[in-house]
């Protein structure tokens, strides 16, 4: 009776008078319930920003950045982060931002007269029958971009068109398929650093968009200076475009790989890509030998060198993870090395668009073959 007791008193000053007999009988439902009221203070504090050594390993990718991370939120509060403070705003935002600077930059050029419209190949080609050899000046020159291209003047030097009839604008597929490029590497660049933080499976996938989206833009950088530089040949001209579109679907192709994502091959995916990237230095060498004479080829050569030297610094960024390696935890919102990246991928970027310009201008200017 003393042990009766004794176990009725510790019940009631337990749970209360009403589950004694509950506690005594169903002693594991009890610690169910337990359990069961300590979940609402674990959801209290599951929106919360974490410290790098909570989160799970699918997460952890720089041990540098130390805290302000979002761990396996739900997908509202993962959408709703785009507008909250954490290590992955500035990754989200720079690229979201350049991808709307280029996605005005082709609405611009759909919606303006081409340079080299109809009727104003058929002045020039008016004024070279009267001139039998027609010099177009500087200010010509600039002024017919401008009209089509207000949104940016780049410089030629003075150019003799001899007497023939310029045929029509060249097509345009290779500069909007580098413009389009653009914009689905930095969407889905941002979209993966937004989206990843929800579980392991949208990370994996989000990843894989993301590896997808640089490739593109890597392929599609391509294709205005191949395109437009061997216009007249051909063969060389199927050959590189040919080449870098294949190096691209087998890089997306090996980037499946779930060893690909992991942080130990950070090195073996930033050199990946820059392989393609240098790649690039073939068609660009061979633009110098076959028309080194043409002022336009020099000096977009020179823009492709500035494009590389951002794309260049940005690997070794990328790979060094500094600054925060020298001082980690202070850079986790502000300058860590992936935040530096996307702004000199987007400067690497806008620098060949500007190339592709002047491609563009060049082969209107010469006409077709």
């Amino acid at each position: 009776m003393t042990c009766c007791t004794l176990t009725l008193e510790k019940a009631t000053s337990f749970r209360g008078e009403q589950h004694i007999t509950h506690l005594l009988l169903s002693p594991r439902v009890e610690i169910k319930e337990i359990d069961q009221m300590k979940k609402p203070c674990k959801d209290d504090h599951k929106y919360e920003l974490v410290d790098f050594d909570y989160l799970p390993n699918y997460l952890k990718d720089n041990e540098f950045i130390l805290s302000y991370y979002r761990s396996e939120w739900p997908w509202k509060q993962t959408f709703l982060s785009l507008f909250s403070i954490h290590n992955e705003t500035l990754n989200i935002w720079t690229h979201l931002i350049g991808f709307f600077i280029f996605l005005a930059l082709t609405a611009c050029a759909v919606s303006m007269v081409p340079f080299g419209s109809q009727p104003e190949l058929n002045r020039i080609h008016e004024s070279s029958n009267q001139n039998n050899i027609s010099v177009i000046s500087l200010n010509s020159i600039d002024h017919m971009i401008s009209s089509s291209f207000n949104w940016y003047l780049p410089t030629y030097l003075e150019k003799e068109i001899i007497n023939e009839a310029v045929q029509g604008a060249v097509t345009r597929w290779p500069f909007y398929a580098y413009l389009v490029g653009a914009m689905i590497c930095l969407f889905t660049s941002s979209a993966c650093h937004l989206l990843s933080c929800h579980s392991e499976h949208c990370a994996y996938t989000m990843l894989r968009l993301d590896y997808s989206g640089i490739s593109t833009l890597i392929v599609t950088s391509f294709y205005p200076l191949v395109y437009y530089t061997f216009l007249c040949e051909p063969f060389y001209r199927n050959l590189y475009i040919g080449f870098i579109t294949a190096f691209g679907i087998a890089t997306v192709l090996v980037s499946l790989l779930p060893v690909f994502q992991t942080p130990e091959f950070r090195s073996v995916r930033a050199l990946l890509f820059f392989c393609m990237g240098v790649s690039g230095l073939v068609p660009i060498m061979h633009k110098v030998f076959a028309f080194g004479d043409e002022p336009v080829a020099m000096i977009t050569t020179a823009y492709e060198l500035v494009m590389g030297l951002f794309y260049g610094i940005g690997v070794i960024v990328y790979v060094a993870r500094v600054p925060e390696r020298w001082m980690p935890g202070k850079f986790d919102l502000i300058g860590h090395s992936h935040q530096l990246f996307h702004v000199l991928v987007i400067a690497g970027a806008y620098t060949h668009y500007l190339a592709s310009v002047m491609y563009l201008n060049w082969r209107d200017l010469d006409g077709q073959c």
